[in-house]
């Protein structure tokens, strides 16, 4: 049981004739001729339309925005509903993330330690930029970083889509400095009693600890993200009704739309709210012209994220097949590629030339789709819609791989290869590392709400099932977007056949009363995980690393553990969790060879030549097994057929590590191994 102890305060479609396009907001239901006249009844609109009335401001703001005050009104009814909805997920994911951690309690390395894997490497850099002189200088280390992957000196900011703790870094600097100018205080400390013969520690909370900061503006962008949910439910089906069913679609599902409550440093926490945005700005552009909004939020989308250009393939996938059946004009499909081509190149030089960007099949898709929309006439017959796509198709896939020619670029080779493994037997370390977790396996056949809609939207969500069933990590695009095309029963151009409008809203109360019993248990399952986190094995260890090894000490060992020790403790690593990098993977399978059945000799003279000084062996790394052909060894054996049957090495350095290694640590979890010295001639 925990006991605290207050220690401290510590400072084209054309509009329609005979409509009022003033009325026209893409927030407000269409409504009948007579409503829209309406307005002039109330007093609230008169003052409204009044220019010297009590709020002169609203007036101006309303012939700013070229609204009649009846669409005024409805608008500022759709932005608070909109904040509400905002404001209620932020507060749903900040909760579950207290109930799962009991983060407010933890001292300052137990929630360094909670940002397990590739979330720790991300924050590492926050906390680098945090800790330095200045912010420039902290800059400086990120962009020119010693310790992810020693003894090569990388630039992360090119590597690793860090724009996110760079922005946030440069937020916390300002805002404690502010803070410290006028005196406040930014957090509150407390002394936790851990029981059980543990020490007493200290944890904080408040905007002032770092690692409170970092999570609570994840938080509000996720929360930013559910308000512009209902404010796309609702311009998707033209009633605000239907922004309410995206939302409450989202929260019966949430455990299947979103997991940021338990990993908020992951990219995807800062780039899909993004998504989202550009979604809502594309399907206003296929009405109306907005191309340097659709290219900022493209922009933010991209930066955070390696992934986003995956997601964004598949949408030009869909404005292209939109195109080719006459749904799109030349004009604005040219328009819409033009934009993704000015982003994407804007994208490459922020990324310091990451060649991915380039190489990848969306940079290729561009180039093919741009190509055959300007040297193709657009013929309606089946044969020339067919033939446009075959040749995009083929353009596309031959073009990336010159390019990846061109730029000696193999990055983003294990992407062809975890796909082929899909469809075929092929098996080799690295997909086998991807395909033995199960957020990379196919997506379990599940129950789920269906509707049926526009051509886009249709499109791009046979997109997301393609990449969720492939890789069920990826139902984080096909759950939330068919949230988002359930707003669609509750438009009239659709289901106006039903009757009057008293009819229809029966119809969708109906359908959501159904959906509410399973929606109902699933919120209550989640608001029923408690828990409080706890790993004194590792913080042992990391203990352990900053009191008795020099800051030069250089690491190896499994990609989650090498992260925590990069962050908590400062000390060089020789590989980590990003395995996007074609020689990082190479690092992590010389690495990996601990728990093969290869000798021992081999695999010590391999870490000498990396210049690893400790190597922390984990017994669980050995024998755990997601399923069977999923251990460590067995993945090995598809990689190292000669060594088959023998005894795994890491069984045998768990025994005795000598006479190759000296072990100086161990407790229940992991043992530290000191690798000797390598000589001149060996390196």
């Amino acid at each position: 049981m925990v006991v605290k102890t207050r220690k401290q305060n510590v400072k084209d479609q054309p509009p329609q004739p005979n409509v009022d396009d003033r009325d026209r907001s893409p927030f407000v239901s269409p409504g009948t001729g007579k409503s829209r006249r309406a307005g002039k009844g109330t007093p609230f609109n008169s003052l409204l339309h009044n220019k010297n009335g009590l709020f002169p401001g609203f007036s101006f703001i309303r012939s700013k925005l070229g609204l009649t005050p009846s669409a005024f009104v409805k608008l500022g009814i759709t932005l608070v509903l909109a904040a509400l909805a905002g404001y209620l997920h932020w507060y749903h994911l900040s909760r579950l993330f207290e109930n799962d951690r009991h983060f407010s309690h933890l001292s300052g390395l137990e929630k360094e330690m909670a940002f397990r894997t590739e979330m720790g490497l991300y924050y590492s850099y926050f906390k680098t930029i945090i800790e330095a002189p200045t912010f420039l200088n902290g800059l400086y280390l990120v962009m020119n970083d010693r310790l992810t992957e020693y003894p090569l000196v990388i630039n992360t900011l090119k590597r690793f889509n860090l724009y996110p703790e760079v922005v946030l870094a440069s937020w916390y600097r300002i805002y404690t400095d502010i803070m410290e100018f006028f005196g406040l205080p930014t957090k509150m400390c407390w002394s936790i009693n851990r029981g059980e013969g543990m020490a007493a520690v200290d944890g904080c909370e408040g905007m002032g600890d770092p690692a409170y900061f970092y999570v609570t503006f994840v938080f509000l962008l996720n929360g930013l993200m559910m308000s512009l949910f209902f404010i796309y439910g609702t311009y998707l089906s033209g009633s605000r009704l239907g922004g309410m069913v995206t939302v409450l679609c989202f929260f019966f599902n949430h455990g299947e739309s979103t997991r940021v409550m338990w990993t908020p440093p992951l990219r995807e926490s800062f780039s899909y709210p993004f998504l989202v945005l550009q979604m809502l700005l594309l399907t206003h552009i296929l009405r109306k012209k907005a191309m340097w909004a659709l290219a900022i939020s493209n922009l933010c989308f991209m930066l955070p994220w390696q992934f986003a250009q995956f997601v964004l393939l598949t949408q030009v996938a869909s404005l292209f097949a939109s195109y080719i059946l006459g749904y799109i004009s030349p004009t604005k499909m040219q328009s819409l590629l033009v934009t993704h081509m000015i982003t994407l190149a804007v994208c490459f030089v922020l990324m310091f030339g990451n060649s991915m960007l380039l190489t990848s099949f969306y940079a290729s898709s561009l180039v093919s789709i741009w190509t055959a929309s300007v040297c193709l006439l657009v013929d309606l017959s089946v044969c020339s819609q067919v033939m446009q796509g075959l040749v995009c198709v083929v353009s596309t896939v031959i073009l990336k791989f010159m390019l990846s020619a061109v730029f000696g670029a193999s990055d983003d080779a294990h992407i062809s290869s975890l796909i082929k493994s899909k469809f075929t037997s092929y098996k080799d370390f690295d997909t086998m590392m991807y395909t033995c977790a199960a957020e990379f396996d196919f997506m379990e056949i599940e129950a789920n709400f269906h509707v049926h809609f526009l051509v886009y939207h249709s499109l791009q969500l046979i997109a997301f099932v393609v990449l969720a069933m492939l890789i069920m990590r990826l139902k984080l695009f096909l759950t939330p977007h068919m949230c988002i095309m359930a707003s669609l029963i509750c438009s009239k151009q659709l289901f106006g056949w039903i009757g009057e409008k008293f009819k229809l809203h029966v119809m969708v109360f109906g359908i959501l009363s159904i959906m509410a019993m399973q929606g109902a248990a699933n919120l209550q399952a989640q608001w029923g995980i408690m828990g409080e986190f706890s790993n004194l094995p590792q913080e042992q260890l990391l203990d352990w690393i900053r009191d008795n090894t020099p800051p030069n000490s250089v690491f190896a060992g499994a990609m989650p553990t090498m992260a925590s020790v990069k962050l908590s403790a400062g000390r060089p690593i020789v590989n980590h969790p990003h395995y996007e990098d074609a020689g990082l993977r190479e690092r992590t399978k010389l690495v990996y060879a601990m728990y093969s059945r290869k000798s021992a000799e081999v695999v010590k003279r391999n870490l000498m030549q990396m210049e690893v000084d400790y190597f922390v062996l984990e017994d669980s790394w050995c024998t755990r097994r997601s399923r069977p052909g999923c251990s460590m060894p067995e993945i090995w054996d598809v990689e190292d057929p000669q060594n088959a049957g023998k005894v795994p090495l890491c069984t045998l350095m768990s025994r005795d590590s000598r006479p190759h290694f000296a072990t100086v640590f161990h407790n229940n979890v992991y043992k530290v191994l000191k690798v000797p010295k390598a000589s001149k001639e060996l390196r």
